[in-house]
C-alpha cells in the first residue's frame, strides 16, 4: 500500500498526459466566422474548441442564419460577409511560426437552393488558391513567414462571406514527397468505410470521406494495425479495404470530373493488409496511375504502406488501377487514397521583423478604420496605406516609409518602430503623441527623414536626434524648426534666468541687434527680390522635377487626358507608378501664385482622400504639378451629359463618404484649418475603385492661426453655383463655405442634374422638390428605385442642411461625414442582408 501511495499520483499525471497528447489542440486555431466578440465554444461532436473570428480580420458584416437547429453543425450557424472592400484578409500567426507544415481549411456553407451563390476568389497571401466553387478548400502548406494571410477577392459575382476557417499543426516530414511547399486537395477518401472520420480519430483533424463501395473487407479482433508512414493515417481509416466486385482480379477508381487546366498531381494510396492470411494465400498486384504502370506491390499484415505518385492530368483520366498479379491468389485491396494538386506559390511576403512591428504599431493605435489587411506590402496592389515598401526578388519585402500623419494617433510612440530597421521616412506629423521622443529613433540607421509637428512632446529632445539633425543626416521636422532645442526648452519655460541685472544690462543692448538685424534683412530681401525672377517658386523638397523629366516623364506629352483653364494634363509614369501631370499654360487663369499655393499646400498634407502630390516643375516657363493617377477621372465623367457610367446608390454614398472625410481632415485634421474653396465635381477624382480624393488646391487659403473664426478676402473666388451666397456677399470666408459647396455637389451626385439645369439651379429645384415630400423625384432616376428610401431622405435632408443660406445652420464636415457614414453602413446592411445566404443539411458532407 505505501508502495501505491508512492507511485499513485506519479500514475496519475501520466494518465493525464496521455489524455491530453490524445486532445492536444496547441496547434490548432479554430475560427467560428461571425460569433460575437470574446466567445468560444467547444464542439459536441468533435470536441474542437472554437473561437471567435474578432482579432482576426477587421471587416465584414456578421450575421446570424441559424440554417440548422444542431448541436453537432454549431459553426455552421453564423457567417461572415464582405460587401466593402475588393479584398478582405484573416491573418493568422500560428505559434510554431515558419517552416512547417500546416493543414489550412476554409469552409464555406451555401444553400444552393435559394439562387446561384456568389463567386469570389480565395488567395493565401498575395497567392491565388481557389475560386470558391465548393464547401470546403483545404491546403496543405510550408508557411515560409510566421503570418499565414487568408484572402477573400470579390470578382464582382457576389459578395463573399466565410462560414469558418480552420489551420492545423503537421509533422513537418509529412506530405514531403518532391518537395512541393503547397498541395491543394482534390480528394481524401477512406475506402470502405460508412461513416466521415476526422478529429479525435485522426489528431491532425484531416477529414476523411467516405466512399461508397460494394464489397470490402473489416480487420478481425485479433488485428492490429501499426502506422509506420509519416502520414499517420488514422488506425480506423485503415482498418477497412476496398475489394474489388465479385473477386475480379482488377479494382479500379476514376477521376470523375473535368478538369480546365494542366497541373501536377500527387496520389497518395495506403495500403495495410487486413486479413490474415493462411500459408498458401498470397496478395500481389500492379499499380496503374493514368494507364502508367508505377511497380508491383503487396501490403504487410499489421503495416500500413503509402504509395506516392506524381503526374500531370488531362481533361479526363482513369485515376487508379490496380490489376492482380498471376502469382497471386487473393484480390488487390486499397484502404484509403488521397490526391492533391502541387502549387509552387510565391509566397512574396513582408519581412517578418516588419510585419510584427507594423502589426504591433496598429494594435498600439487602433488603427481600424485604414483597411490595414492581409500583408502590409505584398501584393503590390494592396500596400498599406501611408506605407512604402522596398521589393527585392530573391529576399521579402522591407518597409521604408510609414505615413501616420494626422491619424488621430493618442499616447507615446510606439516601440514596435524601433523594430523598422530599413525605414528610410517616418512621418507623424498632427497628432496628440506625448511623453519623450525615445532616442531609438536616432538608431534607425535607415532614417533619413522625421517628421513630429503638431504633437506634445516632453522637451528637450534627445540629443543624438538633434546631432544627427545637425550634421545633415537626418531631416527633423518639429515644432520649433530652425531653433536650437535649448533655446525651445527655454521658450517652453523649461530653464530661468534669476540675474535681473543680467538681464537689465542685456535688454538694450539684445534691443539694438534685433533693430540692426531686422535692417540689414530688409536690405538683403530686396536685393535677393531683384535679382530672383518673380516666377521662380522657393520649396525646399526632393519632389522637384526638372523640365526635361517631366518631358521623360509623359514621354513628350504624347498621352493627352484633360485640359482646363490652367492648361493640359497628361499621363504619364515615375518610376513603376502612373501619374497624371498638370501644366500651367501662359495663358492660366489658374495664374502662377495658385500653382504655388497648391505645391506648397500639398507638399505639407496627407489624407487617404486627397490626392497625393508626386513632384512639381518649377523649370523657368515650365511650370507643372505631378500627382498620384485616378484611373477613373472626375465624378463629373460619371454623372453627366449622357455618361455610360450609372453609379449605384452605395458607390455614390461611399464618393460622398471619401469627399466629406477629405473636406473634414482639411477643416479639423489641419493646424491651422485649410478652407478648399472650389469644390465641385470636376474636383473630386475617382480611382480604380472608384474611391474619391480632393484635388486643386489652387485657390485654398489657410486661417492665419488655429483659433482664427474666419479668412477676409479681397477678391472672392470659387464657381458660380456653388459659391456661399454669404461669403459672397460678405467676403468672409469659413470653412462653412466649402460645407455649402459640398452640399451643392452631393445634390448633383444624388440626382445626376447639373448645378444649373434648364436655367433652374439645383438647389431650389431640390428643395421645392422636397418640400411636398417627394424624395423618390430627387434620386437619379436611372438607379430604378435600386436604393433604400430612408437612406435616400436622410442624404437629401443633409445636403438641404448643407445649403443653408445662412451658415450657422449648416454642420460642420465631421458632422456630415457621420451622417454619410450612418448611411453607407445602413445600405451596405441592406444589401447584406438581401444576398441568399440561408443554407441547408448536406449530411453526406457536413463533418460529423
Amino acid at each position: 500500500m505505501k508502495v501505491l501511495r508512492i507511485f499513485f499520483p506519479i500514475l496519475v499525471l501520466h494518465v493525464a498526459a496521455m489524455i491530453y497528447a490524445q486532445d492536444d489542440q496547441s496547434g490548432f486555431i479554430s475560427i467560428d466566422c461571425g460569433i460575437p466578440q470574446g466567445s468560444h465554444y467547444t464542439d459536441n461532436s468533435t470536441g474542437i474548441n472554437y473561437v471567435s473570428d474578432y482579432g482576426f480580420i477587421d471587416a465584414g458584416v456578421t450575421q446570424d442564419i441559424q440554417a440548422i437547429q444542431n448541436n453537432n453543425l454549431r459553426v455552421l450557424n453564423t457567417i461572415r460577409s464582405f460587401p466593402e472592400n475588393k479584398r478582405n484578409c484573416y491573418t493568422l500567426r500560428p505559434q510554431n511560426g515558419k517552416n512547417n507544415r500546416y493543414l489550412i481549411r476554409a469552409i464555406f456553407y451555401y444553400d444552393e437552393s435559394r439562387g446561384e451563390p456568389p463567386q469570389f476568389d480565395l488567395f493565401i497571401g498575395a497567392d491565388y488558391w481557389a475560386t470558391v466553387t465548393q464547401m470546403y478548400h483545404e491546403l496543405i502548406h510550408l508557411a515560409s513567414s510566421d503570418y499565414i494571410h487568408v484572402c477573400l477577392v470579390n470578382t464582382d459575382q457576389g459578395v463573399p462571406f466565410i462560414t469558418a476557417l480552420e489551420l492545423r499543426l503537421l509533422n513537418i516530414t509529412m506530405y514531403e514527397e518532391y518537395q512541393s511547399p503547397s498541395l491543394i486537395l482534390q480528394a481524401r477518401y477512406s475506402l470502405a468505410t460508412n461513416e466521415m472520420i476526422r478529429y479525435k480519430d485522426d489528431k491532425f483533424d484531416r477529414i476523411w470521406y467516405y466512399y461508397k463501395v460494394n464489397k470490402s473487407v473489416h480487420t478481425s479482433d485479433t488485428v492490429s494495425l501499426k502506422s509506420f508512414t509519416e502520414e499517420q493515417v488514422p488506425l480506423k481509416v485503415m482498418s477497412t479495404a476496398m475489394l474489388p466486385i465479385d473477386n475480379n482480379s482488377i479494382l479500379q477508381l476514376n477521376y470523375t470530373g473535368t478538369v480546365k487546366d494542366y497541373f501536377d498531381l500527387i496520389v497518395y494510396l495506403h495500403f495495410a493488409e487486413v486479413e490474415m492470411l493462411q500459408s498458401n494465400q498470397k496478395r500481389e498486384f500492379n499499380i496503374y496511375i493514368n494507364h502508367v504502370w508505377t511497380g508491383r506491390f503487396s501490403p504487410s499484415t499489421n503495416i500500413t504502406t503509402v504509395k506516392a505518385y506524381t503526374y500531370s492530368n488531362s481533361s479526363f483520366f482513369e485515376l487508379i488501377r490496380l490489376v492482380r498479379t498471376s502469382n497471386s491468389t487473393l484480390p488487390p485491396i486499397l484502404n484509403a487514397v488521397e490526391v492533391y494538386k502541387l502549387k509552387q506559390f510565391q509566397q512574396n511576403q513582408t519581412d517578418d521583423q516588419d510585419a510584427a512591428a507594423i502589426l504591433s504599431t496598429k494594435s498600439t493605435y487602433g488603427l481600424t478604420k485604414l483597411n490595414w489587411q492581409g500583408d502590409p506590402c505584398v501584393p503590390q496592389e494592396n500596400v498599406w496605406v501611408g506605407l512604402n515598401c522596398n521589393y527585392d526578388a530573391s529576399r521579402a519585402a522591407r518597409i521604408v516609409s510609414l505615413n501616420l500623419s494626422s491619424r488621430g494617433l493618442i499616447g507615446e510612440i510606439a516601440t514596435a518602430l524601433a523594430n523598422l530597421t530599413m525605414i528610410e521616412s517616418l512621418d507623424l506629423s498632427y497628432n496628440k503623441l506625448t511623453g519623450n521622443v525615445p532616442n531609438f529613433l536616432a538608431q534607425l540607421n535607415n532614417l533619413r527623414i522625421l517628421n513630429l509637428v503638431g504633437n506634445n512632446f516632453t522637451r528637450p529632445l534627445p540629443a543624438e536626434l538633434l546631432e544627427k539633425s545637425k550634421k545633415g543626416s537626418l531631416s527633423l521636422s518639429t515644432d520649433e524648426e530652425g531653433i536650437d532645442e535649448e533655446k525651445s526648452s527655454c521658450l517652453k519655460g523649461s530653464c530661468r534666468n534669476n540675474n535681473n541685472k543680467i538681464v537689465v544690462i542685456l535688454a538694450p543692448i539684445i534691443g539694438g541687434i534685433v533693430v540692426l538685424s531686422i535692417i540689414v534683412l530688409i536690405v538683403i530681401q530686396m536685393k535677393r527680390k531683384a535679382l530672383i525672377k518673380k516666377e521662380e517658386l522657393f520649396i525646399p523638397s526632393k519632389q522637384r522635377f526638372t523640365y526635361s523629366e517631366v518631358v521623360s516623364i509623359t514621354n513628350n506629352f504624347q498621352n493627352e487626358i484633360g485640359r482646363g483653364g490652367f492648361g493640359s494634363v497628361f499621363r504619364g509614369s515615375v518610376g513603376n507608378n502612373q501619374v497624371a501631370v498638370k501644366m500651367l499654360s501662359e495663358s492660366s487663369s489658374q495664374g502662377y501664385k495658385e500653382f504655388q499655393t497648391e505645391v506648397k499646400l500639398l507638399i505639407k498634407i496627407h489624407h487617404t482622400n486627397i490626392t497625393s502630390l508626386v513632384g512639381y516643375c518649377d523649370d523657368r516657363n515650365h511650370k507643372g504639378i505631378i500627382y498620384e493617377f485616378m484611373a477613373n477621372g472626375n465624378l463629373g465623367d460619371h454623372l453627366f451629359d449622357g455618361s455610360a457610367t450609372v453609379l449605384s446608390w452605395e458607390r455614390r454614398l461611399q464618393i460622398g463618404c471619401d469627399a466629406a472625410e477629405g473636406l473634414a481632415y482639411l477643416h479639423h485634421g489641419c493646424r491651422p484649418p485649410i478652407v478648399h474653396r472650389d469644390v465641385k465635381p470636376s474636383n473630386i477624382l475617382l480611382n480604380e475603385g472608384f474611391h474619391a480624393k480632393l484635388a486643386d488646391f489652387g485657390l485654398s487659403r489657410a486661417f492665419a492661426t488655429e483659433d482664427a473664426t474666419h479668412i477676409t478676402s479681397i477678391k472672392v473666388a470659387g464657381t458660380l453655383g456653388y459659391l456661399d451666397p454669404e461669403y459672397h456677399a460678405t467676403t468672409r470666408l469659413t470653412e462653412k463655405s466649402d460645407v455649402y459647396s459640398f452640399g451643392v455637389l452631393l445634390l448633383e451626385l444624388i440626382t445626376s442634374r447639373r448645378v444649373i439645369s434648364e436655367g433652374v439651379n439645383i438647389v431650389q429645384w431640390v428643395k421645392s422638390q422636397h418640400e411636398v415630400g417627394n424624395v423618390e423625384t430627387i434620386i437619379d432616376s436611372r438607379l430604378d428605385g435600386r436604393f433604400d428610401i430612408k437612406t435616400a431622405e436622410t442624404v437629401v435632408e443633409t445636403a438641404i442642411a448643407c445649403v443653408s443660406p445662412k451658415s450657422i445652420k449648416r454642420p460642420t464636415m465631421n458632422d456630415v461625414v457621420m451622417d454619410l457614414k450612418h448611411c453607407l453602413r445602413a445600405e451596405r446592411t441592406r444589401q447584406s442582408e438581401s444576398m441568399s445566404l440561408n443554407f441547408e443539411t448536406m449530411s453526406d458532407l457536413i463533418p460529423r
